[in-house]
């Protein structure tokens, strides 16, 4: 077999080239000692490089197909023909310094699956498609992080800021169930306008509520003709246009005094008071906001005696709080993305308003705001507010306190501002307001009047088109 060994110094061997796989005997390895540089590395057969090391390329132009199955590195462009592909092998490496692009002839394909796919071995900058969430990931180096198609909500010049309040009913004197539903700018308030009504006879009065950016849903309740047992009803708005609620699908018990939250794509609610007793249990349930169908098993909270609570959401996690009978002051959290039993966040003690309180967040902060002191129900009403950093675990912070007070209201959001809708303002229980109170989520302080709704009353529904479950990359 012919060798041939060329030293320091120009060289040129037949042709100009060096051949591999040809006809022509003779030829032998090409052995490269240190850093040899070219303007360009070009495979033209379906080829496997074994060992690409210390040969810096100022690019590699793949006209056909090639496999990588040790070391590649490479400091220009790396352009993949239409038609084309590069395959990297289990084990195997692509060094890149001062790449200024990747440029992909038809597609590029990240890797699929749920969250649970995800494994354990995470490395910054991993990128995938999550099915659980329809959406884009990519890990931080600390956390998986959505993209979204917007990113910041507060400052989109979208039409999204809308807050839609309703249903809920007065008990004194005389008890008296509501249909209507209204709505009113997150970013004006003033005079709320009317939307539509529920059209089921319990959906929306004593029930969950949560939304996506363009749905509101409004699941279980009660109403004069569903006794103690409730309704197992689920209903959805479209949050841009007004119009009346359209049957979802069904909870898998009638009930009601329960409370749901929410990501971009996931609503998740507990179904609170159950049954012709009634009695308290700890079941969540959940649903796909994108789709239609029945509602299904999420998990468990951690209490059985866990009605009367308020929830709030981050992208990721929801949280309730304020359980009547249950009344030790506790917070439940759970990760909306994956099934699971609730545990608790900041142990024992996080919350002092105990149950009935009204409820908001935007991506960073939830808030509790008014309520009523544990074991009265009906007295020892409060104004006060407080918040959690929902990334971390901790107690409940003094936030500061409502203008009016407010006892079963309902709260909405956006990114900037909480507002607090309706509610029993005290005794006695003829007392119901029609006041709209805001805070702003990154400063503490007194609630403002905002504006009001038409019809004073209690146990309202209510979501938004832009609260802290939207929020992400």
């Amino acid at each position: 077999m012919a060798t041939f060994r060329v030293g320091v110094g120009s060289f040129n061997i037949k042709d100009g080239a060096v051949g591999f796989g040809t006809e022509i005997a003779g030829l032998g390895n090409l052995r490269v000692k240190g850093v040899t540089k070219t303007t360009g590395s070009i495979v033209s057969g379906a080829s496997t490089l074994t060992r690409y090391s210390g040969f810096a390329a100022d690019n590699i132009n793949q006209l056909e197909n090639v496999t990588l199955t040790s070391e590649v590195g490479t400091i220009g462009d790396i352009v993949v023909g239409v038609g084309t592909s590069v395959i990297i092998s289990t084990a195997s490496t692509v060094t890149v310094g001062t790449v200024e692009s990747v440029s992909i002839g038809t597609h590029f394909s990240p890797p699929v699956g749920d969250t649970e796919d995800r494994g354990q071995d995470f490395v910054e900058g991993m990128m995938r498609f999550n099915t659980d969430l329809n959406t884009l990931e990519f890990y931080n180096g600390n956390e998986w992080k959505q993209f979204t198609y917007i990113s910041d909500i507060q400052n989109s010049p979208s039409t999204r800021g809308r807050g839609v309040v309703g249903a809920g009913y007065i008990s004194s004197p005389s008890t008296v169930y509501y249909s209507d539903i209204q709505f009113f700018s997150l970013a004006s308030g003033g005079q709320s306008e009317s939307f539509g009504d529920v059209l089921s006879s319990g959906g929306g009065r004593s029930g969950s509520s949560f939304s996506s950016s363009t749905r509101g849903l409004f699941a279980t309740g009660r109403s004069e003709d569903s006794g103690s047992s409730g309704h197992n009803t689920i209903e959805y708005i479209t949050i841009a246009s007004a119009g009346d609620t359209i049957d979802f699908g069904d909870a898998s018990e009638r009930c009601y005094n329960g409370s749901g939250c929410s990501s971009s794509t996931r609503g998740v609610f507990n179904l609170a008071f159950v049954g012709g007793s009634p009695v308290y249990n700890n079941i969540i349930e959940y649903v796909e906001m994108s789709t239609l169908g029945n509602s299904a098993d999420f998990g468990d909270l951690t209490d059985v005696n866990s009605g009367w609570c308020a929830s709030v959401s981050s992208s990721t996690r929801g949280f309730w709080g304020g359980f009547y009978p249950r009344g030790d002051g506790t917070i439940d959290v759970v990760n909306i993305a994956s099934k699971g039993n609730a545990t608790l966040f900041g142990g024992a003690g996080s919350l002092f308003t105990d149950y009935a309180a009204n409820a908001c967040s935007n991506s960073i902060r939830g808030i509790y705001a008014g309520g009523s002191k544990y074991p009265n129900p009906g007295s020892g009403y409060t104004r006060l507010i407080q918040y959690i950093t929902m990334a971390s675990d901790g107690n409940a912070i003094d936030f500061g306190d409502l203008n009016q007070l407010s006892y079963s209201g309902i709260g909405v959001a956006s990114q900037t501002r909480g507002c607090i809708v309706s509610g029993l303002a005290g005794e006695p229980d003829t007392n119901y307001i029609t006041t709209i109170q805001d805070i702003f989520f990154s400063s503490g302080g007194t609630a403002n009047h905002f504006g009001d709704i038409s019809i004073a009353r209690r146990n309202l529904s209510g979501v938004s088109d832009s609260h802290g479950g939207l929020g992400g990359y």
